[in-house]
């Protein structure tokens, strides 16, 4: 019975393209075949489809059969089809003689493939085939041994009275129907085609298999003792208790935390921060590509003597940044680690800007973005950091249109790049933060010759955020021909994460979907239903600033859309009316702080988060003062704030992906829905 077949929750995707693959084995004989991608047998066009086999591959009267065997081209010709539940193939193909022209039966098959869509298909051809197909039918009918094994078959397609059904659309096949089936799979985007060449001699690669590692390592001797790190205690009153904080003259913070690790690493973080609002007007595009260039190379060294020196040190330094800052991210040892200061310095201060680099920058990130245009995912984040973050034009959080970024990258040139440097960057308002096996006294020395004498030409004035009030919206996106798609949904909370609602809200977050697998989305969508790839929420909170962005996202497959929008409509209405269990609130809770001790563990992660509090005034007593809230939390409170900050009103949903002509949906509001998205508080980096 069909309703006993497991369920298929997506589809392949269509073929993009023709493939090809060429096999070479001991043998006698070329072969030559072409496969295409059909319907399912329980598919009204199947019957059609078989129609075109038979026209195809009927001997001796098949259009295959006269092109290729009647040519002398080929010896014999094939070609047949599978009734799959599921969509199947249709196989044509030809054996050569051993001397026969494979470069030449290729060029016949295909020609007469491709030729099946143009060339009328005749009423004859038609009629022949139809013939030849119900009297199989009939001779299957005369044997109840026949039918037995037959019924099964059409059962495993979804239910035993297909085949009838089947009967009956074969009976009303037209030559029409033949035409428009081989036009819309007889195409070659949607062909596989195969060759076999038998080779006497194959010249295979033939990995070798290892036979006993216990073999290989047995007394394996190893090299000189790495230094073992100390037991550190992450809790926010040690990490306190082991930092020191100093200021140089210029203005600059350092934030230091020596501590013993294995063979000496040490991690660093080094945030450069420029400019204000007035200053940084219309200028970010060039201020994103200034700090991409500044990896390419110093006054002193071409790129490649930078990353050269780089893995001499063994050591890591990635720049990035934009907006009003630029973030170093610093991995090395004790011992490297004035060297590697040194050479990020010089990318700081004194950067190449090649000319040339910067041409090759500027192709790079204009290719990218072409790439990437027609994307749903690149798509549906631009209209809703748009729709969320509404900053003018021009100013450095303002989100440009893909066309937009295309033209201002193609028009900075190198000489504004460099101007830019010169007018903005210095390190009156920067931090250093750096986490390992050094002391204090060794990084102040270093931080200080280093950039103690460098001041900002223009001051720094942070970039104040808003959650701007944004009316309830759906904007839906084609992006024809993708596979994949995105849906997206947000809402702007006035919020800051000192408030007492904080720790409440984070919580809720992370049961609905910010816990990964066990979130209730993330249950809900994909393993229960099947419907989603991949789903979570965010709660993104600034530290100086009451805003904040509750969001919420999911991949999926297109034609899935309405049953992911009502499974995500009903999991949010749930969590605002129905609210969060307390069983719920207990298991999360220890989930939570623990992923925020292994963040303070990992001394990768704990740089950063040194110089986040320190820029908002902050120590880790923040930290502390948080999880002790986080830890008293009840499922009332829990509830409380859900229910005061995710208003339905005010839910703007964005999907993207290719629907072929579904409508846009249609946005009811109630208790407490909320919708997929992905929001970046304007430009990357902005503090």
């Amino acid at each position: 019975r069909g309703n006993l077949l497991y369920k298929t929750y997506t589809t392949e995707p269509a073929q993009d393209g023709e493939r090809s693959v060429t096999l070479r084995r001991t043998g006698d004989a070329p072969f030559v075949m072409a496969a295409y991608h059909v319907p399912a047998g329980s598919h009204p066009d199947f019957a059609a489809v078989e129609v075109l086999e038979h026209v195809l591959g009927d001997q001796p009267s098949g259009r295959l059969y006269r092109a290729l065997v009647d040519s002398r081209l080929a010896a014999s010709i094939e070609a047949y089809t599978f009734q799959f539940r599921e969509p199947g193939m249709l196989f044509a193909g030809a054996q050569l003689r051993a001397d026969g022209n494979v470069d030449s039966a290729r060029a016949a098959l295909d020609r007469t493939l491709d030729a099946a869509a143009s060339v009328p298909v005749t009423e004859e051809e038609v009629s022949r085939a139809k013939t030849a197909l119900l009297k199989n039918i009939d001779l299957l009918l005369a044997s109840s041994e026949q039918v037995g094994f037959a019924l099964t078959e059409w059962a495993a397609m979804g239910d035993w009275r297909l085949m009838f059904l089947y009967r009956d659309r074969l009976e009303k096949v037209t030559p029409a129907d033949v035409q428009r089936v081989a036009a819309a799979y007889l195409k070659p985007s949607n062909r596989t085609s195969g060759t076999f060449l038998p080779t006497a001699t194959p010249d295979r690669a033939v990995i070798p298999q290892v036979t006993s590692v216990a073999q290989m390592v047995a007394g394996y001797k190893g090299r000189a003792l790495v230094q073992v790190g100390e037991t550190f205690d992450p809790s926010p009153a040690n990490i306190d208790a082991r930092t020191t904080h100093l200021a140089l003259a210029n203005g600059m913070q350092l934030t230091l935390l020596p501590k013993k690790t294995r063979a000496g690493a040490v991690y660093a973080q080094l945030v450069i921060r420029f400019g204000d609002l007035a200053s940084l007007t219309n200028k970010a595009t060039v201020s994103s590509l200034t700090s991409a260039m500044l990896s390419r190379g110093t006054a002193a060294l071409t790129r490649q003597q930078v990353k050269d020196s780089l893995d001499r040190l063994k050591a890591r330094a990635v720049i990035g940044g934009g907006g009003n800052n630029v973030v170093v991210a610093i991995e090395t040892t004790r011992d490297q680690l004035p060297a590697v200061l040194t050479l990020v310095a010089g990318e700081l201060r004194t950067p190449r800007f090649d000319a040339t680099e910067f041409d090759k920058l500027k192709q790079e990130q204009l290719a990218a973005r072409e790439a990437s245009n027609g994307e749903p995912q690149t798509l549906a984040l631009i209209a809703m950091q748009q729709r969320m973050n509404p900053y003018p034009k021009g100013h450095p959080m303002h989100t440009l249109t893909p066309e937009e970024t295309i033209a201002e990258i193609g028009a900075t040139t190198v000489d504004q790049v460099r101007q830019f440097h010169h007018d903005f960057f210095g390190a009156s308002s920067a931090d250093l933060a750096v986490v390992g096996d050094v002391s204090a006294d060794t990084i102040t020395r270093a931080a200080r010759a280093l950039f103690g004498d460098w001041k900002n030409p223009t001051p720094f004035a942070r970039l104040v955020r808003t959650a701007a009030e944004v009316d309830s919206a759906t904007i839906a996106i084609e992006t024809p021909d993708k596979a994949n798609a995105i849906l997206a949904a947000a809402q702007n909370v006035a919020l800051r994460d000192d408030d007492p609602d904080y720790p409440a809200l984070t919580l809720a977050n992370f049961i609905m979907g910010g816990g990964f697998l066990n979130s209730r989305l993330a249950t809900r969508l994909r393993q229960q239903e099947g419907i989603s790839y991949g789903t979570g929420t965010q709660l993104q909170v600034a530290a100086l600033d009451r805003a904040g962005t509750f969001l919420a996202f999911a991949i999926y497959n297109p034609q899935n859309v309405d049953r992911l929008v009502t499974a995500l409509h009903d999991e949010l209405r749930k969590a605002v009316t129905t609210g969060f269990t307390a069983a719920e609130v207990a298991a999360a809770k220890p989930s939570l702080l623990q992923q925020r001790l292994q963040s303070r563990a990992n001394d990768q992660e704990l740089v950063g988060t040194l110089i986040q509090r320190r820029y908002a005034g902050r120590t880790m007593s923040y930290d502390a003062a948080y999880e002790a809230a986080v830890n008293a939390l009840t499922a009332d409170q829990v509830n409380a704030a859900m229910r005061k900050y995710i208003d339905p009103a005010k839910i703007s949903i964005v999907r993207a992906g290719d629907f072929k002509g579904k409508p846009p949906l249609k946005h009811t509001p109630s208790p407490g829905v909320s919708a997929p998205a992905f929001t970046a508080r304007g430009a990357a980096g902005a503090s």
